[in-house]
């Protein structure tokens, strides 16, 4: 599959009955679904837990979602949802990047970008990205 920006964390999606519509595609709720559960594989993978989250008291919070969608998908298609780590400010925020296709036809279904902000569990209050934080995600940061 070729994507906007080199390396790419990639999670494959079969679409199920479930994500289906009365327009009989994927309902537009599924895409934002996924693209959370594409940033919390990838964070994880990175070394970065819900478990580890608490443990810091701290969570990356999505301050702006943007979601263009392009084509739509359809029961019992593959799918492969991408993200990268487009920006860190090392302070406060975190953006992810995102494209969805599908394998079939290698179609363009969504491009998407998120902005984070980052809060303390404890109070929910604006807090400083923790040097873990900073270090692990500054790292993976892709080149545009």
């Amino acid at each position: 599959m070729e994507w906007v920006l080199p390396n790419p964390f990639v999670i494959d999606i079969h679409v199920t009955e479930e994500a289906i519509d009365a327009y009989r595609h994927v309902n537009n709720s599924e895409y934002l679904r996924w693209v959370e559960q594409v940033s919390w594989a990838h964070s994880k993978a990175l070394g970065l837990s819900i478990e580890r989250y608490r443990e810091l008291d701290r969570a990356m919070v999505v301050h702006r979602h943007e979601l263009d969608y392009l084509a739509p998908a359809y029961a019992d298609d593959i799918l492969q949802l991408a993200t990268w780590i487009v920006g860190c400010d090392g302070r406060f925020s975190l953006t992810r990047r995102f494209q969805l296709k599908r394998l079939s036809d290698g179609r363009l279904l969504l491009n998407a970008l998120t902005r984070f902000a980052c809060i303390a569990l404890s109070s929910g209050r604006p807090k400083r990205l923790p040097e873990e934080y900073q270090r692990i995600y500054g790292n993976a940061v892709a080149a545009e």
